[in-house]
Parts: structure tokens; sequence; C-alpha cells
């Protein structure tokens, strides 16, 4: 984890700092890649060894053989009844399997992979406090990024597009993420960043929560599916080798619906007051999801995500909890409420049924 300074810069509040005073114009400087984010709650896990890449593939949703020295990934690490238990930003560098993570992951993942070694030739090691991981958006800064066999340690978000072997469900013409050029890199824990500008936490959440981005520390919970938050886009391969959790995943994507959709929420502002990460989501009296985060962007206003059940008639609005009372919210449609079923099954007549020639 990192000991930078940023909490010492003027502006500062909160360590590791939320913002510098100015939020809106952080979000401006970050997505224009003029500023960098202190990502103080990561960590990092590696794997080293010849057999690392097939022993992650197949305990992973993501195909990672071909994975190439430099080439960036994200994968998820499923349960049996293929509920989400890990996410991880991937960056090979032929030798060495970098590992990005939430910092709630770090123990429990490290303890779970090493446990799963049996007699592969793999190796996995805490390398957390050793980095300091920094987010930015583009490739105009020249950070001092760590370089390992000549691979810069740069993780490149490929959530701007579908990867080879992912599926959206978003119907959308004009998918936010277009033009999401995120990356998280790997620099010393004592490299001094001081000349570089800095955005808050709150800035990078914003900016994510807008191009309808999954968090794992925030849009999962102990039921979450990956179909739920559109992740087949950027983080499951449907045509890969078994794995934990496959026959869950294959069966909601080509047979089934999830039970429950991610969804983006425009917030009434006028009061002022957004909601906190859990917060119901009513339609009407009736409970039908809960909040995963919110924030105030730059030019969408008051908005957040939030997992709801699928039934959920997407142009209701919905009312959202928060300190001063509901908060009204319209939805903007992210995982649709026809997701899934997704196999060419050709319907057979009913028992009995009479066909016509």
């Amino acid at each position: 984890m990192s000991n930078s300074s940023f909490a010492a810069r003027p502006g500062a509040v909160g360590s590791p700092p939320e913002h510098y005073g100015n939020p809106f114009g952080e979000q401006r400087a970050l997505v224009e890649g003029r500023s960098v984010v202190e990502l103080a709650d990561r960590a990092v896990i590696t794997i080293t060894g010849p057999d690392r890449l097939t022993w992650l593939d197949s305990l992973t949703t993501q195909s990672l053989t071909g994975l190439q020295p430099g080439e960036s990934a994200e994968t998820l690490l499923l349960n049996p009844n293929g509920r989400v238990e890990h996410a991880m930003r991937l960056v090979d560098d032929g030798e060495t399997l970098w590992l990005l993570v939430d910092g709630s992951q770090r123990e429990a993942l490290a303890a779970w992979l090493d446990r799963m070694r049996f007699m592969l030739r793999v190796e996995i090691a805490d390398r957390s406090d050793d980095f300091a991981t920094i987010g930015s958006f583009g490739d105009s800064l020249e950070l001092p990024v760590t370089v390992s066999h000549d691979v810069p340690l740069v993780w490149n978000d490929p959530w701007a597009r579908v990867v080879r072997g992912g599926h959206q469900y978003s119907k959308t013409d004009a998918h936010p993420a277009a033009t999401w050029n995120y990356r998280e890199s790997l620099v010393a824990a004592d490299a001094d960043l001081s000349a570089f500008d800095a955005a808050g936490s709150l800035a990078v959440d914003a900016l994510r929560i807008a191009a309808w981005r999954p968090r794992f520390s925030s849009e999962v919970d102990d039921r979450t599916i990956p179909h739920e938050l559109d992740w087949m886009r950027s983080a499951v391969h449907l045509n890969k080798g078994c794995y934990r959790g496959q026959e869950t995943v294959a069966k909601v994507h080509n047979l089934g619906h999830p039970p429950r959709r991610l969804v983006m929420l425009h917030l009434d502002g006028s009061e002022g007051a957004l909601p906190e990460a859990g917060a119901e989501v009513k339609l009407g009296e009736k409970i039908v999801g809960s909040v995963t985060a919110s924030a105030r962007h730059f030019e969408l206003g008051p908005i957040g995500l939030a997992i709801i059940k699928r039934g959920v008639d997407s142009a209701e609005t919905l009312a959202v909890a928060s300190d001063i009372g509901e908060i009204a919210a319209a939805q903007e449609v992210i995982v649709p409420t026809d997701a899934g079923a997704e196999a060419n099954v050709p319907r057979l007549p009913r028992l009995g049924a009479v066909t016509r020639g």
C-alpha cells in the first residue's frame, strides 16, 4: 500500500485524499490526462513460474494462456455456484504475472491462490508494500512506472470495448465507455510524484460510475454473478475451457436471465444530498435493490449505480433513501430486463399439440 505524501498536499481532504478542494475541476483534469489519483486502497499480488498463465486460466473466467508480455486483461474468480469471489486486473511481463486487486481482497486471495498451487510450478507473493498504484487517463503523463523484464507495469483497462470471447448485454448504440482510456500504473512505494497534479478518489469514482464500470469493492456482494454487472464484456471468455462456476455462467447466458441487473441512476439534485452505498432503492413501497456507489459528476450531475431486481420496469422512476428522505431517481439501462437466453434453441411443440402443414 502507498505511504505517499498525497495527503500532505495543499487542500487535501481525507487520507488518502477524497479531493483537494475542487472536485469538478479534478474530474476534468483527470479525464483529460492532466492529473493522477493515488489509489491507496489497492494491493499487488504476483504469480511467478512457467505454469502461471495456464494455471490461472484453469481457475478463472478469462482466457489467459495467450497473454503476451505487457498485455492487460481482467479475470474473475467465481465460487462453484458462479458467484464472484475475486476480481483481478492482470499484466504479465514474460516471467511474472502481476495481479492488481482491491485492498479488501489482499489476504484472502493470496491465501487461496497459495492453497491451490498443488504440484504446479507457480509461486505466490504479496508485493503490496513495495508499490503504490496510481490511476490516470491516457498516456500523456510520463510517470516513473516500474519496469520488470523490460515491461512497464501498466494495466490498461479493457472496459472500453468487448474483449475477444466476451459479450455485452447493454443495447445502447453509444456506450459511455467508448472513450474510457483509464489505466493503473505501479510505481515504487517511495517514488516522488510531487511534479504531477493530483485528483482525489471522488473524481475517479464519479468517472467510473458515468462509464458504468463495475468495481469489486463496490458492486459485488455475496450473490453477484458477472451477468448482472455486464462484466461479461471485459472479464469473461465464453468459449474457453472449464473453470469453477462455468456451468452457471453458461446456463444463465444461454438459457436463463440474471436475477438482478446493474442500472445507472440519475438522481434528483434539488436537495443537494447523495445516497450512501447500501441505501435502499424502492419502487413505490417495495424495496427493489440497493445503491452501490454515488457521486456528483462534472457534466451529468448527481448519479449513482444500483443493483435492482431484473423485472423492474426500466421506465419507472425509483426512489432512493438518504439522510434527508427519499430522492427520486430515473433509470439509465445498463443490463436490460431481457438479458440472457442468448442460445438459439428451437421451440418444440407441446405434447399433443396439433401441427399445421
